[in-house]
């Protein structure tokens, strides 16, 4: 079978497609998936550049979709022909978060999905939404159930809650629908007025281009007739964490996600302590979470926004895509 691979030195020049032995059948408690699609996540893209190390001929991609081929003795959830989507966290079944790490997470501590099969235990997948295709399912895995984690397991979201979020990528996009699926108000921020007028076309309520206000956070406070929002889903960090709290209401709930502008920086405290708010660091979600989702994602009939789709051998072209920040929502792998 075929697998794209990072070789050392690992970067994006060293990604391979390479022959690969085939899985074989599935042992006792095992799947065999004929996978057909995957999406990009920030992460995946911190493996494939070499700023998040890892092995040598490492497979990666942390999302993985397609088809059950067999099920090894003892499977009782799938059979043959279901389709399937992978799990971020294959170890983390149910309950609070058990995982502080990336070791068991595919595509970094163990093989991704940028190949054509795998055998894994059957609980490392749950059944995709019905009608999706391989790489719409794959954006659950990670983007999804991140967004979902954020505003419906932790924010406790309900109807005629007020949500910040921050950018136009696959978390923010993916909260955009969940949040007007929930009946919530939504403010979105871009720096692209293009990409802003796109969102209102999937019903977001206040728009704001934070090159045009760089106080984005006491507009976004001012939009709410000073009170504040109920929700931010906050994918920068230490670089918008400030504008963050400035935007969320007294008693809110900051969910902290993403590090795009750095791993480190000042916490303005004593604004955090005024606000009494809720801030959460979170990475995605349970197996259960994400069998919730697609129930929700079942009733609701709500599709993912997949900005475009590369072929499997041009992964790190993808890639490169990924790093302009010129996409809307999710890009995807399909093969």
């Amino acid at each position: 079978m075929r697998a794209m691979v990072l070789r050392n030195p690992i970067g994006l020049d060293r990604l391979a497609l390479e022959g690969h032995a085939d899985p074989g059948a599935p042992g006792a408690g095992e799947i065999r998936v004929a996978l057909h699609g995957s999406s990009l996540n920030f992460h995946d893209l911190g493996v494939a550049t070499g700023r998040m190390p890892t092995a040598d001929g490492r497979i990666p991609l942390a999302d993985g979709a397609g088809v059950v081929e067999a099920v090894g003795e003892g499977v009782t959830e799938f059979r043959p022909g279901d389709a399937v989507v992978s799990c971020f966290f294959p170890d983390w079944q149910d309950g609070p978060p058990t995982v502080g790490d990336f070791r068991r997470t595919p595509g970094d501590g163990i093989d991704g999905f940028a190949r054509e099969h795998v055998v894994l235990p059957a609980t490392a997948f749950t059944l995709a939404p019905r009608g999706y295709d391989a790489v719409e399912a794959a954006t659950i895995t990670t983007a999804g159930l991140t967004a979902w984690r954020a505003l419906v397991v932790d924010g406790k979201l309900k109807a005629g809650d007020t949500v910040l979020l921050l950018g136009t990528g696959g978390v923010s996009i993916w909260a955009l629908q969940i949040a007007k699926l929930m009946g919530a108000t939504v403010a979105i921020t871009s720096s692209s007025g293009e990409k802003l007028e796109r969102a209102r076309d999937l019903g977001v309520d206040h728009v704001l281009n934070y090159r045009d206000q760089p106080e984005w956070g006491r507009a976004i406070a001012d939009w709410t007739g000073g009170r504040g929002v109920d929700h931010v889903v906050e994918v920068g960090g230490p670089g918008t964490l400030a504008q963050s709290i400035a935007a969320v209401r007294v008693g809110g709930h900051i969910s902290l996600i993403g590090v795009l502008t750095g791993s480190t920086g000042e916490v303005p405290t004593a604004a955090l302590m005024a606000k009494q708010a809720r801030l959460q660091g979170l990475i995605v979600g349970s197996r259960r979470e994400q069998q919730d989702f697609v129930r929700a994602l079942d009733a609701s009939g709500i599709r993912p926004i997949v900005d475009c789709r590369f072929p499997l051998e041009m992964l790190a072209d993808a890639f490169r895509f990924e790093m302009g920040a010129t996409h809307f929502g999710k890009i995807g792998i399909e093969w």
